[in-house]
């Protein structure tokens, strides 16, 4: 394999292992908001935060140089997935 090709690749995989360990924390803290709010009887979505945080994170996609619609898919599926947690604490409180 070429020298300069197995670097980016190198790069890649360990990028990739942050994005996957970062998630990890990421789902950790939520998992533990679910908890709280499901004790403290709040809904499982904030559509209000949600949007907050679409339109920052849109922002801040801009000024990364990076597609701030594939930003916005991206964070919708997290969210989902952290609302979908938030309804199984919920239901198991």
């Amino acid at each position: 394999m070429d020298e300069t090709l197995r670097r980016y690749r190198e790069s890649i995989d360990n990028i990739d292992a942050a994005l996957v360990f970062m998630l990890a924390e990421r789902f950790k803290i939520t998992k533990a908001v679910g908890e709280y709010k499901a004790h403290a009887a709040l809904p499982p979505a904030d559509p209000d935060r949600e949007g907050r945080q679409i339109a920052r994170l849109r922002r801040l996609a801009e000024d990364a140089n990076l597609d701030p619609d594939f930003t916005e898919k991206f964070l919708r599926f997290i969210i989902d997935e952290v609302i979908r947690h938030h309804e199984q604490a919920r239901a198991a409180d």
